[in-house]
């Protein structure tokens, strides 16, 4: 989970792209859906066990700053479906929702999606790409120029 490795690892690339959502410079939109799984995942004691800076605080912390820097979208139509792994259509529909130009994930299911010919003409506006392909395209921008990038935020399997 994208969201996992940037909160539990400040060393991560995943932390450098929520940094970005901390600096307002990509706009993060997200679903409740998607904010229980979080904080679900967040909370878990085996995960606080491998994620030292995990703790109860700081995933209430994380939990409040996400939603008050995010834009988090209700009753988010079902545009797509992926029977490969289920789980993780929450997050392509918001990012369909939101119009959002880039999806960032680590999933091998969502990545995937880049090499479907028939997804990439239905949602040719959406990148499913990693962390650090997403942090190589935010720096090859003159960020100052353009307004924030939306982007949605996926997990891991």
């Amino acid at each position: 989970m994208v969201f996992l490795q940037g909160v539990g690892r400040p060393s991560d690339p995943a932390y450098d792209c929520l940094s970005l959502v901390d600096d307002h410079r990509v706009k993060l939109f997200l679903s409740d859906e998607i904010l229980a799984e979080v904080r679900d995942v967040l909370t878990r004691s085996k995960i606080q066990q491998r994620f030292p800076l995990l703790t109860a605080e700081s995933v209430d912390e994380f939990s409040r700053d996400v939603v008050r820097k995010s834009v988090v979208l209700a009753n988010v139509p079902s545009a797509y479906s992926l029977p490969r792994d289920p789980k993780d259509e929450r997050y392509l529909n918001v990012a369909i929702a939101a119009n959002a130009e880039f999806l960032v994930s680590r999933d091998l299911d969502l990545l995937d999606l880049m090499k479907d010919a028939t997804f990439r003409q239905q949602f040719s506006g959406l990148t499913i790409l990693d962390p650090v392909a997403f942090l190589q395209i935010m720096a090859n921008r003159n960020l100052t120029e353009h307004p924030p990038t939306d982007v949605d935020s996926a997990s891991d399997s």
